[in-house]
């Protein structure tokens, strides 16, 4: 289960942003050995006081293994054939990451494995990332012999994926009384991404489209919409508007209701917990606006059986020679693309690992 990660505790938050600071796939940087360490020394405090704010730390792993643990278990009833089935998370930032999960793999004598990206719309900068890592791994033989791999890349209009966000709208748009709620305005709220990611060709801002659009499609467009984008870090441009913007121009537009609903995310952490309940929050209410979030998926029973529908789908059809190890869609290079490494890593999943 292949995903950003975040501290679980305070003091683990200088290494968490170290990491990804030096992520090229992530944050493009001049000279980023050099600029990456500086940049995480200089942010520490305060992002350390934001997770003091939430609670000492980010709730990521634990959803995460809950997630995982629960989806095993169904694909041991819905998949026997390939049973016993275990999840390991393998963060990109924060611990578990994925140098340690691949050695407990190999301690545990794996030898078929899908790397399941819990980002369910795909980026170069998130998903391919955490893949070019585990191809980085498994190229220099930290993955053991004869692993065989296969990928589920993206799922971010997934039946079951889409009827566990839209439940949740619906369960906060209940906050509002009947008389107003047909009027309250959904914002779609994902992290950004910089410019430079999107005009090389990057999938994510058409697949987190494809993810509202499927929404509001199971919610019968039962209420305006917009999607809107968090998070920006930096500088330099990036996909926008924000969030925060957003919320101040409804309100100037007499818009004073809304639902902020994370549509990228598949847990709380720091971007929900902190961004969305405090830092927005806060803001909307200085502009006379109510605004409630529509929680994430965290333990979201129907959230884990999509899941847990997403495996047992790819390794039928797999082991049915169906489908090879890795999408269609996930051969294609962003026609900017200049990645070495990420040609490298899309060949080496098509031949299964190998």
């Amino acid at each position: 289960m292949l995903n950003m990660g975040g501290p679980s505790t305070v003091t683990e938050t200088h290494d968490f942003l170290k990491n990804l600071f030096l992520d090229g796939d992530l944050i493009p940087l001049p000279f980023q050995k050099y600029l990456a360490p500086i940049i995480a020394k200089r942010r520490t405090p305060q992002i350390e006081k934001q997770y003091a704010d939430i609670g000492g730390g980010s709730p990521i792993l634990r959803y995460t293994q809950i997630q995982g643990q629960g989806m095993a278990s169904l694909l041991d009833e819905l998949s026997p054939e390939t049973a016993p089935h275990k999840s390991y998370v393998a963060f990109r930032y924060a611990k578990p990451l994925t140098t340690e999960t691949i050695r407990q793999m190999k301690e545990d004598g794996v030898r078929r494995a899908v790397a399941f990206t819990q980002y369910p719309q795909y980026s170069c900068s998130t998903t391919g990332s955490s893949l070019n890592e585990l191809y980085r791994k498994g190229r220099s033989g930290e993955t053991g012999e004869g692993v065989e791999w296969s990928v589920i890349d993206r799922w971010g209009t997934h039946p079951g994926f889409i009827e566990a966000v839209a439940q949740n709208i619906e369960r906060a748009l209940q906050k509002f009384p009947a008389s107003v709620r047909s009027s309250v305005v959904l914002l779609f709220s994902a992290h950004s991404l910089p410019m430079s990611v999107v005009n090389r060709g990057d999938p994510y801002i058409l697949e987190v489209s494809s993810s509202v659009n499927a929404v509001m499609d199971r919610l019968g467009h039962s209420n305006p919409y917009r999607l809107v984008w968090q998070s920006q870090v930096g500088p330099s441009a990036w996909m926008g508007m924000q969030t925060g913007e957003a919320l101040k121009g409804l309100a100037r537009l007499g818009r004073k209701r809304a639902v902020l609903v994370p549509i990228a995310f598949t847990s709380d952490h720091i971007e929900t917990l902190y961004e969305l309940d405090l830092e927005y929050a806060k803001e909307a209410k200085e502009h006379g606006m109510e605004v409630v979030r529509a929680e994430s998926l965290n333990d979201s029973p129907v959230f884990i059986r999509a899941l847990a529908d997403i495996a047992a789908d790819h390794l039928k059809k797999y082991h049915a020679g169906q489908i090879g190890p890795t999408s269609i869609q996930m051969g294609l290079r962003c026609p900017g693309c200049t990645n070495v490494v990420c040609a490298q890593q899309k060949t080496w999943f098509a031949r299964a690992g190998r």
